[in-house]
């Protein structure tokens, strides 16, 4: 399951306002659920054999200045700037972005994830810490939209 299937997932359940939504995989199973108060939190499991373990509420950065627009992590893992130890990181604080521009990596379950701008404009902050945990909707960077 990739990314863009993760985020459809959520959607839908914010469309349906379900409460619950499970989906299995091969051996992977993703589970969402809405606690009242709180935004939706995803379970992952590495096989059928092992309950999934929820995982931390998103805490989020609110934005420093009116306007700017967070780009928010799809999921939890390990946030990184570069494609690589040592290469330059994708994009830098005062750099024009486009929607669809490649932002930074999420590692996920061992899974690199290109997480790419929803917003065009120019990135304002980095507000995440390359190489530390991010959360669930935990802004990564901060963007005054064009």
């Amino acid at each position: 399951m990739d990314l863009k299937e993760i985020k459809a997932l959520l959607r839908l359940m914010e469309g349906a306002d379900l409460e619950e939504l499970e989906v299995a995989e091969g051996d992977r199973r993703i589970r969402v659920r809405r606690r009242s108060g709180v935004s939706s939190m995803p379970t992952v499991s590495g096989g059928p054999r092992h309950g999934g373990t929820p995982l931390p509420a998103a805490t989020g950065v609110a934005p420093e200045a009116t306007g700017l627009a967070p780009i928010e992590s799809p999921m939890v893992g390990t946030f990184y700037r570069a494609p690589a130890p040592g290469a330059d990181p994708y994009v830098k604080e005062g750099d024009l972005i486009q929607k669809g521009t490649v932002v930074c990596i999420v590692e996920a379950m061992k899974l690199m994830n290109e997480i790419e701008s929803e917003v065009s404009g120019r990135l304002v902050k980095v507000v995440a810490e390359n190489g530390k945990p991010v959360e669930f909707g935990q802004a990564l960077f901060l963007v005054e939209p064009a």
